[in-house]
């Protein structure tokens, strides 16, 4: 298994969920839910090169660590190469952190992806769901590489759904933080929030080619909670909805919100509308893949 020269290179998309639910407690302490979850073009890139040992590098200096997904990835493939293996990664940021639109674990998938074939493992995709799985519970749809899908379980279980057409999405990251935001979620949400997956079912249904996604489709279980439990958050949705959006959404456990638009004409409004309220804030405008 010689590896290559190099370089490798991923893009590494982000997701955000048009759906997401609670659909209750499991024995194992984890929490079952139902999510259609999207890939969008918002993306960061990742560059593999051979190297003596496993190295991250990063243009966000505090991402270069070992706690990194990526450097866990790497040496989760590692072992399954059964020798001693070194890669050099570069991981160039452009999806927002700890926002709730995966990009740690779009940057594990990449990474996961790269190596196999860097380093001849061979693991079959099942394989590498297994992999992805023991990362975390959003890798799994990244590398199974639908950009439409139906996760379930903790989310691990992933099943391919066709694209809907092309839809045009502004994004706001406030700068606000919360944290172990995804545990302080699970935590706090009561079982009345808890749902049977009818929301996430009926997208599922009616997504298909041709057919756009619409604002009115989209839940999440945890946006009122978010609204409370994030300082500030409701005054940022307020001013979003001030800047011309239909109806604003929480993406994963947040804070970044998101509207969809008719097109990227409106996006590119709403987005310079944002930016002109003078707002200490990240904004994007990405689409669909």
């Amino acid at each position: 298994m010689k590896p290559e020269q190099g370089p490798v290179t991923r893009q590494a998309p982000a997701k955000v969920n048009l759906t997401f639910e609670v659909l209750g407690k499991r024995l194992d302490g984890y929490h079952e839910i139902a999510s259609v979850m999207q890939a969008i073009s918002l993306c960061d890139v990742l560059a593999f090169r051979p190297g003596p040992d496993i190295g991250l590098a990063c243009d966000i200096a505090e991402l270069a660590s070992p706690t990194n997904l990526v450097y866990r990835a790497a040496r989760l493939m590692q072992g399954a190469a059964r020798g001693r293996r070194g890669v050099s990664v570069s991981l160039r940021k452009g999806i927002p952190m700890a926002g709730g639109l995966g990009g740690g674990s779009s940057d594990a998938a990449a990474a996961l992806q790269a190596l196999n074939e860097m380093w001849g493992v061979k693991a079959s995709r099942s394989r590498l769901m297994e992999m992805a799985a023991r990362l975390g519970s959003d890798v799994p749809f990244f590398v199974r590489g639908c950009p439409t899908a139906l996760a379930t379980g903790r989310g691990e279980e992933v099943e391919d759904l066709p694209s809907p057409a092309r839809s045009w999405l502004v994004l706001l990251r406030p700068p606000i933080e919360l944290a172990h935001k995804t545990r302080e979620m699970y935590s706090h949400l009561e079982p009345a929030a808890f749902t049977e997956g009818q929301h996430t079912g009926r997208l599922a249904d009616s997504i298909g080619p041709g057919r756009r996604v619409t604002n009115s489709q989209c839940h999440n279980a945890f946006e009122p909670l978010a609204l409370s439990l994030f300082p500030g958050l409701s005054g940022y949705r307020r001013r979003f909805l001030e800047a011309g959006a239909g109806e604003v959404h929480l993406a994963g456990a947040g804070p970044t919100l998101f509207t969809l638009v008719a097109g990227r004409d409106e996006g590119e409004r709403v987005l310079q509308r944002l930016k002109g309220q003078g707002m200490n804030v990240n904004v994007y405008l990405a689409h669909t893949l």
